[in-house]
């Protein structure tokens, strides 16, 4: 770990396929809005130094597809996590009715009671909303959510969705003071190997030089050819 950074941070970003999460975490971390994103397939990655009153936090932040058929490939990626953002679009109100289930699956996997969640309503940029603010307010409070309304293409709300987020679970010292609770992210280029499939932004472990996915309920495990590597992690 860098001398100046206090802490690395996990943080996960879910919701429903569509709704802009991707886009979402390239605006935040690269300032850059592709119109012609494509899905992830699995689980996208990214690293990027936020800092808050003073304090540097190294975010290593999780993109999971929203796709029914690759909720078999999260459950490992909630393990450990600070922070969460639960996204939904403002102009499909199915997004929104379906927060509940992902609230659900949050609360089975992760390993922390007292992780920090962030509600945001993307693609305010856009015309016929179909869900109000006062709705989206209303449910974060019941959830005690953090809740923000944002466009990943216009940048309205997207770095202050992180920035609140991050400064809340440092304000919880007890979700990243202490090793021995979760697992601690060390970003390290010598332990396992994950690689993204270029094409479709997605990566798998990496396993005999050979990208494999977990075990799809459907098609069962798949494996593809390693195009290029993204930074490897060691969970400990």
């Amino acid at each position: 770990m860098d001398e100046d950074v206090l802490t690395t941070l996990k943080l996960l970003i879910i919701g429903e396929s569509g709704v802009g999460k991707s886009s979402l975490l390239l605006r935040f971390t690269e300032d850059t809005f592709d119109p012609e994103q494509s899905a992830t397939i699995g689980v996208d990655f990214k690293v990027k130094t936020l800092a808050i009153d003073g304090n540097k936090a190294k975010l290593a932040i999780w993109d999971t597809a929203g796709q029914e058929r690759f909720r078999t490939l999260t459950p490992s990626y909630y393990r450990g996590a600070q922070g969460v953002i639960l996204v939904y679009d403002v102009t499909k109100r199915d997004t929104f009715t379906k927060l509940g289930n992902w609230l659900n699956e949050l609360e089975t996997y992760t390993t922390r009671n007292d992780i920090v969640k962030m509600l945001v309503g993307n693609k305010i940029d856009m015309d016929d909303h179909e869900v109000n603010r006062n709705e989206g307010l209303k449910f974060a409070r019941k959830h005690s959510m953090l809740f923000i309304e944002a466009s990943a293409k216009t940048k309205d709300g997207v770095q202050c969705a992180f920035e609140e987020l991050v400064e809340k679970i440092l304000q919880t010292p007890g979700l990243w003071e202490s090793e021995s609770q979760g697992q601690k992210i060390r970003l390290e280029d010598q332990e396992q190997d994950f690689c993204i499939i270029t094409t479709l932004t997605a990566t798998f472990p990496l396993k005999d030089g050979v990208c494999v996915s977990h075990p799809s309920p459907v098609t069962g495990p798949r494996t593809m050819p390693e195009t290029r590597r993204l930074d490897r992690i060691r969970w400990s």
